[in-house]
C-alpha cells in the first residue's frame, strides 16, 4: 500500500476527541476534492451510482439517513477499490408536496388566468401566518417562481445535513428535478415516446384526488380501511322488485347497467332485459360478467360511471353508456347526465359526495326503495398516497405512456428486465414481478399542477376555439426545455394564443416519476454531455427504498428499455423501513418521525452512521438511541486504542519485519477479516462487513494490545515485531472502518499517514500474508482464552487486573500447550504471571489455574 494525497501528518494529539471532527473534515474534503469524480477515466474504471433525490418539501428524517448511509458505504468501498466514483446528489423539488408547502408557508394560491407580475413579492412568513386562512391569488409564473425560491432554501438545509452525515458525494454533480437539464431530458424523452407511439393522449376514466385536483396513477394508490355501509336498493324489474346492495347509493343517477356472474342461475331470467333504477326511474340493461361475485351481497351489482375501478372494466368490456355525475371538485355536476330526469337530478347539483349520499338515502326511504337499515362495514378505500380524501373517478383528458398494462409484449420485456437485474436482496425481485403482472392500465403521466416539468405540447384550435387533439404542435428539440404556457409553438406568435384558428398550450405538467424515472439520463449528461454519458451509463448501482419498486425502479427500467433497449443500471440495492419502538413504520403522516440533525450533533455522525449500517439491505430497522450510543463508544475506542497503538512508535515501524508468533497470528486472523468484509461488500452486505470488522476490533483491543503492550514498549527484535504488527493492524482496521466511520478514521489516519484514508487502497489479504506468511490465526484465540481465564481468576478474588500471579498452571492437551508455549512470554506479561507450568494431557480443554 502506498500513501496518497498531500495532506501532512498531524502527529499524536494529547487528548483525542470526537468533538469538532465533522466541521474539520467536511471542510477539508471539500477543499481538497477528496470525492471529486475523475471524468478522464474509462467506463471500466468508473463506479456510477444513481442517487435517489429526496423530496424537498419539509425535513429529512431518519429513514433518509438510514438508506443514504447504506449507499455511501458502498461508494466509499468502491473508491478505495480503485474506482472513480460517480456519486451525484439530487433534489426532487417537483411534486404536489412542494406546491402544498408553498401554499401553506406563504398563504398563496395559483390562478393561471392572472397575468405575470414581475414586481410581485411574497408576503413575509410572519405576515402570512397571521392571516390565517386568507390567501393571495397569484399568476402561474409567479407561483412557479415562489416554489423555486422556497425549494432553494430547503435544499441548503438538506445539503448541510448530508455534508454533516459525511456523504461522499461530489457536490459539483448536484442536480434538481426541476432544473433546466432535468426539464430538457424529461421533455426530450417524452417527445421520443410520442414519436414511437409509446405516449398518447386520451379522454378516459381517471382516478382523481379532489383535494389536490389532479389525476392519480395506479402506482400512487394505497388502500385505507374506512367505515361504510351496504344499502340494499329496490330496483324494479319486469317481474317485480330486484334487490341490489351498494356502498355508493349516491351514484344512482350514474347507473348504466346491472351485472351478475354467468354461473349465477338466480338471475339468468334477467339477462338481456332491463330494470328501472329506484327514484330516478332510468331503464338500464342487465348483463353477465365473470367479475361479479355471486356470494357478495345479493349477487347483483349496479354499474355506475364511475364508482370504482371495476366499474371501469365493466364499462369497457360491456361497452356501456356513460353517465358522469361527479366533477373535478368532487361535487355533483350542475347538469344531469343523458337519460336522467331533470327534476329528479336538480336537487343533487352542487352537492358533495357525502351530502348527496345522505339526500338519496332520505329520498329512497320516502319512496320505499330502501330495504331495511344500512349494514355498517369497514372496507378498503383507495386514496392517493399523499391525499386526505377518497379518490373518485372522473372522465378527463390525460397523457399516458405504454407500460405493459395493456400490451403483453412490453409486459414480457419488463419481466425479462427484472430477471436480468441483480437484486439485493434477491427476493425483492418478486415484488417487481408482482407489480408488473398486476398492471391494469398504462402509466398516467400528466398532472393538473403548476410546479413541474410542462408537457411540451400545443394544440391547434379550430374555428370555434376548441382544441384539435389530433393536431399536435411540437417544439424543436433544440429549443428544449420549453414552457408552452409562456412560449409559442414554431410558426406562431403570442397573439394567436387561445383564439380560434390559433393554438393553446397543454395545461398540465408531468408526474414527478416521469422526471425521476430519468435520473440516470439527467445526471449522466444524455444528449447534453455524450462524453460523460458513455463513461457512466448504464450505471452500476441503484439504491432505493423497497416501497417505491413499483414507481421509481419500475418506471426507470421502463424508460431505459423504451429509449435504449437496456437496463439503466446493473444492481438494485433495496433498503427497508425505519420503525419506531412499537415496530411501526416511521412516517410524517403518523407523526412518529425523528429528525436527524440533533442526533448528529449530540452523538456525532459516525455514531449515527454506525446505527444505520447495522440495518441490512431490504430489512427494517428499529430506531434505537442505545445503538447510536454503542456507535459513539466504538468511535471513541478507535480514537483511544489508535493513540495507544501508535504511542510506542508503531508509525515508524510500518512495513518492518514481523517475527513473533502472536504478531503473525493477529495479522493472519485480520487477513481472514479482510476477506470476509470484502466478500460481504461485493454482495452489497455492508452490515456483515461492519460486524466482522467490529468483532475483530474488540479482540484487537481487549486481547492483542493487552498481550503485546509491554513488549511493544521494550527494545529489540521482538519489540520491533510488535510495533510493526500494531502499525499494520491499525492501518488495515482504519481502512475497514472507513466506509462506516469516515470522520474518526480520517482523524486517526492524519496522525501518522499522508493523504486521506478515503483515497487510500482497500486492504487486501496479500498485504498481511506477505508479512506473516506462516502465521497461525488460532494462536490469537488461544492467547485470548488464556488471558480471559487469568482475568476471571483475579475478578473472582476481587483483585486488580494488575495483581501479580506468582504461579499459574496451564492444563490441556499436549499439542495445545506446545502452541501455548510459543506465546508464553506475552501471556505472562499481560497476566502478571511469575511462573507458568504446563501440565499436558490433564484436561481435554485449556485450563489456566492461578495461585495467589
Amino acid at each position: 500500500m502506498t500513501d496518497t494525497g498531500t495532506t501532512a501528518r498531524a502527529g499524536l494529539p494529547e487528548r483525542p476527541s470526537l468533538d469538532g471532527l465533522e466541521d474539520k473534515w467536511a471542510r477539508r474534503w471539500q477543499e481538497e476534492g477528496t470525492y471529486a469524480f475523475d471524468r478522464s477515466k474509462e467506463r471500466s474504471d468508473v463506479y456510477a451510482i444513481d442517487t435517489p433525490p429526496p423530496t424537498v418539501s419539509g425535513e429529512l428524517h431518519m429513514g433518509h439517513v438510514f438508506s443514504y448511509t447504506h449507499s455511501d458505504t458502498v461508494a466509499r468501498f468502491q473508491r478505495m477499490r480503485g474506482k472513480t466514483v460517480f456519486y451525484p446528489m439530487g433534489w426532487d423539488d417537483n411534486g404536489l408536496p412542494t406546491e402544498r408547502r408553498v401554499q401553506n408557508v406563504y398563504g398563496v394560491r395559483c390562478d393561471p388566468s392572472l397575468p405575470y407580475d414581475p414586481q410581485w413579492q411574497p408576503p413575509t412568513l410572519s405576515t402570512s401566518a397571521s392571516r390565517g386562512k386568507e390567501t393571495v391569488s397569484i399568476s402561474r409564473r409567479n407561483f412557479v417562481e415562489l416554489c423555486g425560491r422556497l425549494t432553494a432554501e430547503d435544499e441548503k438545509a438538506f445539503e448541510a445535513l448530508w455534508r454533516r452525515l459525511g456523504l461522499s458525494v461530489d457536490w459539483n454533480l448536484t442536480y434538481t428535478t426541476i432544473g433546466a437539464r432535468a426539464r430538457a431530458v424529461s421533455q426530450r424523452a417524452f417527445l421520443n415516446n410520442l414519436a414511437r407511439d409509446e405516449a398518447y393522449t386520451a379522454e378516459a376514466p381517471t382516478l382523481w384526488d379532489v383535494g389536490f385536483r389532479t389525476a392519480v396513477a395506479q402506482a400512487e394508490l394505497e388502500d385505507r380501511e374506512r367505515p361504510g355501509a351496504y344499502h340494499r336498493l329496490k330496483f324494479h324489474g319486469p317481474g317485480g322488485p330486484v334487490e341490489i346492495d351498494t356502498t355508493r347509493p349516491e351514484l344512482l343517477p350514474a347507473c348504466v347497467a346491472v351485472v351478475f356472474h354467468p354461473g349465477d342461475e338466480r338471475y339468468q331470467h334477467l339477462l338481456g332485459k332491463t330494470v328501472r333504477t329506484p327514484f330516478f326511474g332510468v331503464e338500464v340493461p342487465v348483463h353477465e360478467h365473470p367479475l361479479a361475485a355471486p356470494d357478495k351481497g345479493t349477487g347483483l351489482v349496479m354499474v355506475c360511471t364511475f364508482g370504482d375501478l371495476t366499474d371501469v372494466i365493466w364499462w369497457r368490456d360491456l361497452r356501456l353508456e356513460t353517465r358522469v355525475v361527479l366533477g373535478r371538485d368532487g361535487r355533483f355536476l350542475p347538469d344531469q347526465p343523458a337519460g336522467v330526469p331533470v327534476a329528479a337530478y336538480q336537487q343533487f347539483a352542487g352537492l358533495t359526495v357525502n351530502a348527496a349520499r345522505r339526500e338519496i338515502v332520505r329520498l329512497l326511504v320516502e319512496a320505499d326503495d330502501l330495504v331495511g337499515e344500512p349494514t355498517p362495514i369497514t372496507h378498503p378505500v383507495k386514496f392517493y398516497e399523499k391525499g386526505d380524501s377518497p379518490l373518485e373517478i372522473v372522465t378527463s383528458r390525460q397523457w399516458f405512456i405504454r407500460n405493459g398494462g395493456r400490451d403483453g409484449e412490453i409486459r414480457d420485456r419488463m419481466l425479462a428486465r427484472g430477471r436480468e437485474l441483480r437484486w439485493f436482496p434477491e427476493h425483492m425481485r418478486h415484488r417487481y414481478e408482482h407489480w408488473v403482472t398486476g398492471l391494469t392500465g398504462d402509466w398516467l403521466i400528466s398532472r393538473q399542477r403548476f410546479f413541474g416539468v410542462p408537457i411540451p405540447i400545443w394544440y391547434r384550435l379550430d374555428n370555434a376555439g376548441e382544441p384539435d387533439y389530433d393536431q399536435l404542435l411540437i417544439p424543436d428539440e433544440s429549443s428544449l426545455p420549453v414552457d408552452p404556457s409562456s412560449e409559442c409553438p414554431p410558426g406562431f406568435d403570442e397573439s394567436q394564443r387561445d383564439v380560434p384558428g390559433g393554438f393553446t398550450a397543454d395545461p398540465d405538467v408531468m408526474d414527478t416519476w416521469a422526471t425521476s424515472s430519468l435520473t440516470p439520463q439527467i445526471v449522466g449528461g444524455w444528449h447534453d454531455d455524450e462524453d460523460l454519458f458513455r463513461r457512466v451509463y448504464p450505471m452500476d448501482h441503484r439504491p432505493q427504498a423497497h416501497e417505491i419498486i413499483r414507481t421509481w425502479l419500475f418506471c426507470t427500467v421502463l424508460r431505459a428499455d423504451l429509449e435504449g433497449d437496456a437496463l439503466p443500471w446493473r444492481n438494485a440495492v433495496l433498503s427497508g423501513w425505519i420503525l419506531d419502538p412499537d415496530r411501526k413504520k416511521m412516517s410524517k403522516s403518523k407523526g412518529n418521525v425523528v429528525t436527524p440533525m440533533d442526533l448528529l450533533v449530540q452523538n456525532g455522525s459516525d455514531a449515527v452512521r454506525y446505527w444505520a449500517a447495522n440495518g441490512r439491505p431490504g430489512a427494517d430497522l428499529a430506531f434505537d438511541p442505545a445503538q447510536i450510543k454503542v456507535g459513539r463508544r466504538l468511535a471513541t475506542k478507535l480514537l483511544n486504542a489508535s493513540r495507544f497503538a501508535l504511542g510506542p512508535g508503531a508509525a515508524a515501524a510500518l512495513r518492518q519485519p514481523v517475527t513473533e508468533h502472536l504478531d503473525r497470528a493477529m495479522l493472519i486472523r485480520l487477513a481472514d477479516v479482510v476477506t470476509a468484509a470484502t466478500e460481504a461488500f461485493d454482495r452489497y452486505d455492508h452490515t456483515e462487513a461492519l460486524q466482522v470488522t467490529e468483532s475483530f476490533f474488540w479482540t484487537f483491543c481487549d486481547d492483542y494490545i493487552e498481550l503485546v503492550k509491554e513488549r511493544a514498549y521494550a527494545q529489540g527484535p521482538a519489540a520491533d515485531s510488535a510495533r510493526a504488527a500494531l502499525a499494520a493492524g491499525l492501518s488495515v482496521l482504519l481502512r475497514l472502518f472507513a466506509p462506516f466511520l469516515p470522520y474518526v478514521t480520517e482523524e486517526v489516519w492524519s496522525w501518522w499517514r499522508y493523504g486521506s484514508v478515503h483515497a487510500s487502497t482497500w486492504p487486501t489479504r496479500y498485504e498481511l500474508t506477505r508479512v506473516a506468511p506462516d502465521g497461525d490465526a488460532t494462536l490469537l484465540e488461544l492467547a485470548g482464552e488464556a488471558l480471559r481465564q487469568v482475568r476471571r481468576a483475579k475478578s473472582d478474588r476481587k483483585l486488580s487486573m494488575k495483581a501479580e500471579v506468582p504461579l499459574a498452571e496451564a492444563l490441556g492437551p499436549a499439542a495445545m500447550l506446545d502452541r501455548l508455549a510459543l506465546i508464553e512470554g506475552d501471556l505472562r506479561s499481560a497476566g502478571r504471571i511469575g511462573k507458568l507450568d504446563r501440565l499436558p494431557d490433564r484436561t481435554p480443554e485449556l485450563v489456566i489455574a492461578c495461585a495467589f
